[in-house]
Parts: C-alpha cells; sequence; structure tokens
C-alpha cells in the first residue's frame, strides 16, 4: 500500500486517500477497497520528512468517513427502504428486526462496524433501511470517524516515530487488517448461530 501511495504528489495523495476512504464507506461497491491498511499507510507516510501533511490527511479523512456514512444512510432511506417496503412479509419482518436492533444497539454498533471490513460499507445503507434517528446516526458517525480515520492515520504517524516501531509497521499493518477480518468473521459467525437457533 505504501508504494502505491508514494507514486503521486503530495494533492493527488490527498485526493487518492480520500476518496478511497470516502467510496468505502459511502458506495455499496466500496466494500472492495482497502480502508485500514491505507489509513495506517498513509500516517506511515505523512510521517515522512517531505511527505505530506498528517493533520490535513486525518483532517481530511474524518470529512471523507463522515461523509461517506452520511451517504449510505441516505441513500438507504431513499431507495433501500421504498424497495424493501414492497417486498413479502418476510422482508417486511427483516427490516423490523434492523429497526429494533438500531433502536437497542445502533450507536455502539456503528461505531464498532468501521473496524470491520466490508461490514462499514453496508452498515449505514442498512441504518437507514432501518431508519434509524438521524441525530443517533450523524453521532455515531462522527464518532467512528474519529476513532478509525484519525485512529489508523495518527497510529501509523506514531508507529514511524518510534525507531522500531517504523521497522515493524508491517508487522502492525497486518496485525489491524487481521483483527478486522477476524472481527468480522466472529460476528458473521454469531449473527449465522443466532438465526439458525430461531
Amino acid at each position: 500500500m505504501e508504494a502505491f501511495l508514494e507514486q503521486f504528489p503530495a494533492w493527488l495523495f490527498y485526493v487518492v486517500v480520500w476518496g478511497i476512504v470516502y467510496a468505502e464507506t459511502g458506495l455499496l461497491l466500496g466494500f472492495l477497497l482497502p480502508g485500514d491498511s491505507l489509513l495506517f499507510a498513509a500516517g506511515l507516510l505523512a510521517a515522512r520528512p517531505g511527505g505530506a501533511n498528517a493533520a490535513v490527511v486525518a483532517a481530511g479523512v474524518f470529512v471523507a468517513a463522515v461523509a461517506g456514512d452520511q451517504t449510505g444512510y441516505s441513500l438507504g432511506i431513499r431507495f433501500g427502504r421504498p424497495y424493501t417496503d414492497r417486498r413479502g412479509p418476510r422482508i417486511r419482518e427483516g427490516v423490523a428486526r434492523a429497526e429494533e436492533f438500531y433502536r437497542t444497539y445502533g450507536w455502539l454498533s456503528l461505531v464498532a462496524a468501521r473496524f470491520i471490513p466490508w461490514v462499514r460499507t453496508f452498515t449505514p445503507f442498512v441504518a437507514g433501511v432501518a431508519r434509524m434517528h438521524r441525530g443517533r446516526f450523524l453521532a455515531a458517525n462522527v464518532v467512528g470517524a474519529l476513532c478509525w480515520g484519525v485512529g489508523l492515520v495518527a497510529l501509523g504517524y506514531w508507529a514511524y516515530q518510534v525507531p522500531w516501531l517504523r521497522d515493524a509497521a508491517l508487522v502492525i499493518a497486518v496485525t489491524v487488517v487481521m483483527a478486522s477480518v477476524v472481527g468480522g468473521l466472529v460476528m458473521w459467525w454469531r449473527g449465522r448461530a443466532s438465526a439458525e437457533g430461531r
């Protein structure tokens, strides 16, 4: 990922990083994009002498992450809900369960979903379909963008400042990505087990 980002001049570096963050969090096809490793690598590169400005990278990532989730949420309300309302009773029952889930756990689940690949792309859309309260969604969106987006950029930046961490940056990046993947698999398995237990 670092080698990919190093190809770009500073202004294009910003555009590429922010664009990928927005697409991954706001557009349903964005689940294919490498959000975690991208943010960590962006922090590493911003820490290098003569590199991009770390504060600008982090601020832009925050804005792109918030805007992306708001886009996914709006798409869920605008297109997802009318679609599901026209489906059969089984789909409507699933939407009703989603509504109850977001009323009970929505805020925390949205923040946690930021750290799980694939899940963070679809969660805002599903929250829109379930008509989660706009204020609660926005609050969770902002907190999640800070923890995930700014947090991973800061982690990469900090790793570069500590010599032994800089040498171990690849291990850290792999650990972050693997933790996200394992978390996603655990949530999927628990959801499947819960569905089978009904």
